[in-house]
């Protein structure tokens, strides 16, 4: 999240006032961190208690685009998944223009991120993430994870002059591998629906109710598209169990993994594609992190990600083999 485009109180006072029904605007704040939208904090006030909201600005997704992830989003809300769910104005609508861009006000989860997860907060992401899975097999809309392969395809050209010899040796033999992966039967074996491609730690909120921790909800589904559902739990597990240097910590990985097949049984062709999939999960942000870092936009508040995190973890992922971790202790569908 960050400021491409600043929004004062007074642009949008009497927008919210007069086109929703969550009171009168009381204070926007711009939200720090990421690099895709401009995000922000919306305080209100109604009948005399006060709410808050997210107000999110549209940089690069369309308006043609945007229906899927916020339709998405109220789907799974109305199936009872915790996810920010849009407010619609009184016409109905949840996709409005704002300073001449596409923008949206959805629900404000609460919680806390955590950036040091146990296995306990894996084992709740797992669970989640499958019961998310299930709740939106039957969600109407389609669209591809639009920064999957075809987006490969086009950016490494672009960021291939900005890397060493080593690291474009390792992006182009990667690309190759993957290009094979993604054609082979065993891929198109996978099972696949809406998928949030994103659930990085930052992404998820915790609460600690006193009588335990709960899990807050899953946000910023803006890049969320039908994908494989392996290459959404590769993505998970990538950002929630890494070690320093780019390892799998293994207690949380099967704990999240565990969680997960406790809802949804991973298949055969799922287990025997893991490890391709962690590598094509390390390779998607790699790759966007380098085109964030050597082609950047300018914004407000920007905080640009270390595109060598995701190079370690990808090294580390062609270098070992995690697959027996996922069998253990979950009997498996064929």
């Amino acid at each position: 999240m960050a400021v491409f485009t600043p929004v004062q109180l007074s642009d949008i006072a009497e927008w919210v006032s007069t086109d929703f029904d969550i009171g009168v605007a009381t204070a926007v704040r711009g939200i720090q961190g990421g690099i895709e939208n401009s995000n922000f904090f919306l305080d209100t006030q109604k009948n005399n208690c006060q709410h808050e909201y997210v107000l999110t600005i549209f940089e690069r997704l369309s308006a043609t685009q945007l229906p899927y992830y916020l339709e998405l989003m109220r789907h799974l809300a109305e199936k009872g998944i915790p996810v920010p769910k849009p407010i619609a104005n009184h016409a109905g609508a949840i996709l409005f223009a704002l300073k001449g861009k596409p923008a949206a006000i959805v629900s404000k989860l609460a919680g806390a991120s955590c950036m040091q997860p146990t296995a306990t907060h894996c084992a709740m992401v797992g669970d989640m993430l499958a019961k998310m899975h299930l709740a939106g097999a039957d969600f109407a809309k389609h669209q591809p994870n639009l920064r999957s392969l075809d987006w490969w395809r086009v950016t490494v050209p672009a960021i291939l002059p900005h890397l060493n010899t080593d690291q474009r040796n390792l992006l182009v033999d990667e690309m190759a591998f993957q290009e094979s992966f993604f054609a082979s039967n065993a891929y198109r074996a996978l099972p696949e629906g809406a998928s949030h491609c994103d659930l990085f730690r930052d992404n998820v909120l915790f609460e600690d109710e006193g009588s335990g921790l709960r899990l807050g909800g899953f946000f910023d589904f803006y890049f969320a598209g039908n994908d494989k559902w392996l290459f959404d739990l590769a993505v998970t597990i990538n950002d929630w169990c890494f070690l320093e240097g780019g390892a799998l910590d293994s207690g949380r990985m099967q704990a999240l993994v565990d969680a997960y097949q406790s809802i949804r049984p991973l298949s055969s062709d799922e287990l025997a594609s893991m490890e391709a999939m962690l590598r094509a999960a390390a390779l998607r942000f790699w790759i966007s992190r380098l085109w964030d870092f050597y082609l950047p936009r300018d914004a407000e508040m920007l905080t640009a990600h270390d595109p060598s995190h995701f190079e370690r973890i990808l090294r580390h992922r062609r270098q070992s083999t995690i697959a027996p971790a996922f069998s253990k202790s979950i009997p498996q569908s064929v």
